[in-house]
């Protein structure tokens, strides 16, 4: 009896031990500088080489994107390219050979020229007309030449031109005086899908006939049209309409008897979908909340096959070799950056070719976003992507930001953005709204906002701001606003128009001055000139008195929260005066306001020296304004503006 009470007192005293407690997430994570988040790497493209051996990718690792080959088995990746001022941009390999097709510009000045690199290493500019820009529009079917398209005929209008691949030699398939977009020509040459906008949703299209010159509207109905690959029998058009529904549908139009068919419809926008090289397969893009999704069709069975799985990852774009036998896709998600695959169609195997993300960094560490919805003011259901702290919780409320996208029209995407992940990191939750206005839920949710900026898609983002105030991880007395592009001009219509709502400003590259904007936008939009002065207004008729009333610049006495600005004086979309203009009206209110601007970007900052400046300051800035003392009177700190 003894040894039995000794024996259960013993099981008493390991019963009543604690187990060893397993870290949180926020109590073991790592911060990181920005010089470490930038060093994820970018890469884009995936063409294969003529033997399939290799592919050709874009990457930034260099610090500006250059050219690259990688195996289909895996291995190093080498480069191609040196460049240290200029991003390259890779196009393709040629069909039969490996000379290579890319794409530069001005540092941001959207003049894009088409070059090719030869097989001992020399470099050729294709297009080489001053102040004329190209872009690639595919091979030919009997891959002895490219077509491209180009305003250097006249700077307003993009005509479609064909380049012989042996003598690099032009000559233009189509003289674009109506100011249509281009759709892709027909295998044959014989039929080219254009596109005459009406308004920043709503499209005509027309098939233009190159032989006889006749041209047919396909659309019976003011609705959003857009081609997206013809039939591997050349038969048909498949295209894009949401005629008679809130999203886009795919639409099959019969060349010869004029009919059409409904062959796709989803519950959100299908925004592409092509054949491939051999008419194997057709794939097709949804626009599902925010992300990609992906269906490939067999054509022989018409049945789907299955995509590859990808743990934790979402698959955003898949490509093809010609022989069909390949795929290229890319992986990530919100919390990661998004990897090169290659796989087997004929054996189901699968290899990653790259491991983007910083080595230094772990996966953990990064936030994986959550899709919420909110009500607006007037009950509108409002979706956003919210990115929480790992060390956010009740009891250590963080400070927030609203994000606002690009546009108008634009979209936040639930993909990876190491800008984002850095602020989260440090501790800022950042909601990224789709105020109404936002592509991807519908047209009338789309169109929301015409003739209505700064009004009442102003107001979702204040919803947005109270959404945030109201969890309970969120300090609600610090929450700032940070957009770019048009989301730079919510910034600014925020500081301005409501003052009060939130505590600071960053505005990257942001429109200030509509009407200047929209009397300067760049000679190569002629074409959708008029559907953005429908939404918009024209600036000049009577419409200018609304776009004063609802630009920032003119109202700038109004702002008295902090602001920082952040240009590119190459931008040829929202002009460099727009920023300096802005800072010094802000300047005469004594509010803090920095200025940083870049004399090598454009509309945007590609150059990761320049990123690694750009969100260092931002952060530092916030840190100060949003996360540091609100105590300190303003007139307390001083302008600052410097040059990059």
């Amino acid at each position: 009896m003894k040894k039995l009470a000794v024996l259960l007192s013993i099981i008493l005293v390991w019963a009543c031990k604690e187990e060893p407690k397993t870290p949180s997430i926020a109590e073991t994570m790592q911060t990181y500088t920005i010089e470490q988040m930038m060093d994820n790497e970018a890469i884009g493209g995936g063409s294969f080489s003529p033997d399939k051996s290799k592919l050709l990718i874009s990457s930034n690792r260099s610090g500006i994107y250059n050219m690259y080959t990688v195996p289909v088995t895996g291995g190093q990746v080498e480069p191609l390219t040196q460049s240290d001022s200029t991003s390259i941009f890779a196009i393709s390999y040629f069909p039969n050979d490996e000379r290579m097709l890319f794409r530069m510009d001005g540092n941001g000045d959207e003049i894009y020229h088409i070059y090719v690199r030869d097989t001992d290493g020399s470099l050729t500019d294709l297009t080489p007309q001053e102040g004329a820009r190209a872009n690639f529009y595919g091979w030919t079917k009997d891959k002895k030449s490219f077509l491209f398209a180009s305003n250097k005929r006249d700077a307003r209008y993009t005509d479609l031109y064909e380049m012989d691949l042996e003598t690099f030699t032009s000559k233009m398939l189509y003289k674009n005086d109506g100011g249509y977009f281009l759709g892709g020509l027909s295998d044959d040459k014989k039929y080219l899908p254009l596109i005459k906008p009406i308004n920043t949703n709503d499209a005509d299209l027309f098939l233009y006939n190159m032989e006889n010159e006749s041209m047919v509207k396909i659309n019976d109905n003011q609705s959003a049209n857009s081609p997206e690959d013809f039939s591997p029998d050349g038969t048909s058009l498949y295209y894009t309409t949401d005629d008679g529904s809130e999203f886009a549908q795919l639409m099959k139009y019969d060349i010869t008897n004029k009919s059409k068919e409904r062959v796709m419809t989803r519950s959100w926008d299908i925004s592409g979908s092509y054949f491939t090289e051999k008419g194997t397969y057709q794939i097709t893009y949804i626009n599902e909340d925010a992300k990609n999704t992906i269906e490939i069709r067999a054509v022989a069975t018409d049945k789907n096959i299955p995509l590859p799985t990808t743990a934790g990852m979402d698959i955003s774009n898949v490509s093809f070799s010609d022989d069909e036998t390949l795929m290229t896709f890319y992986a990530g998600g919100s919390h990661t950056p998004s990897n090169l695959f290659v796989y087997n169609l004929e054996t189901g195997e699968q290899t990653q070719l790259t491991n983007v993300l910083n080595h230094e960094i772990e996966a953990q560490d990064l936030v994986n976003a959550e899709v919420i919805r909110y009500k607006s003011f007037d009950g509108l259901e409002i979706p956003a992507i919210y990115y929480k702290p790992h060390q956010a919780t009740a009891e250590n409320k963080v400070p927030a930001l609203v994000w606002v996208h690009g546009g108008p029209g634009g979209q936040s995407r639930q993909r990876f953005s190491s800008f984002i992940q850095y602020l989260v990191n440090h501790g800022y939750a950042v909601l990224a709204v789709n105020n109404r206005g936002s592509s991807g839920y519908g047209k009338t949710f789309y169109q929301m906002d015409d003739l209505n900026h700064g009004d009442k898609d102003l107001k979702d983002c204040v919803e947005g701001k109270n959404w945030l105030a109201s969890q309970p991880e969120i300090d609600g007395t610090k929450i700032g606003i940070i957009g770019g592009s048009y989301g730079g001009y919510m910034t600014m219509a925020a500081l301005t128009y409501t003052p009060e709502e939130f505590d600071v400003g960053v505005n990257l590259f942001g429109v200030t001055n509509w009407i200047r904007t929209l009397r300067s936008i760049p000679s190569w939009w002629e074409a959708q000139k008029e559907a953005l002065y429908l939404e918009l207004g024209d600036p000049n008729s009577a419409d200018s008195v609304r776009l004063r009333a609802i630009s920032p610049l003119f109202h700038t006495d109004k702002v008295i929260k902090p602001l920082i600005v952040l240009q590119g004086s190459k931008d040829p979309r929202v002009l460099q005066v727009e920023s300096d203009e802005i800072v010094a009206g802000v300047k005469k209110n004594g509010v803090p306001v920095e200025y940083v601007l870049f004399e090598d970007e454009g509309h945007g900052f590609v150059k990761k020296e320049n990123q690694i400046e750009a969100y260092s300051r931002v952060l530092e800035f916030l840190n100060i304004y949003l996360k540091g003392d609100k105590g300190n009177p303003i007139d307390d700190t001083e302008y600052i503006e410097s040059d990059v």
